[in-house]
């Protein structure tokens, strides 16, 4: 019997970053602080703020991701997180200072426009899962 797994899309303004099949666990932060997905997890939406994002392939095993904040929706066995920027790297002191330099300095003008799309964004989709639940 084969076991069941994820496929994760990582997904920026511009393009596909990353499309991995084969996906055994990933690890995320919101603001309620860091969770995990297994692939028989409820579906869910979660706002992300800027940090690393950790998910491991049978294949690849544990990668590490800088990620910008943004939203990450899982449905079934698939996870897609649609942030602003991503770095993928294998050394976590090179990515921690790609996120505070690159993600976290912003200044005010910057993050208030941030969190006001990112609660629309938010609005959004937990509105179309209430039109896909009726």
């Amino acid at each position: 019997m084969s076991r069941e797994l994820m496929r994760l899309k990582i997904l920026l303004p511009f393009g596909v970053f990353a499309d991995k099949t084969g996906v055994t666990r990933i690890v995320a932060e919101s603001r309620a602080g860091s969770f995990g997905l297994l692939p028989h997890r409820l579906d869910c939406v979660a706002s992300l703020m800027p940090g690393i994002l950790i998910y491991e392939t049978e294949d690849e095993g544990q990668v590490y991701t800088a990620i910008d904040e943004g939203v990450l929706i899982k449905t079934g066995l698939e996870v897609r997180v649609s942030v602003r920027n991503a770095i993928v790297g294998s050394d976590l002191g090179h990515l921690q200072s790609a996120v505070r330099d690159e993600f976290m300095d912003l200044d005010e003008q910057q993050q208030s426009v941030r969190q006001s799309m990112a609660k629309l964004e938010s609005n959004i989709v937990h509105r179309l899962a209430e039109l896909h639940r009726d």
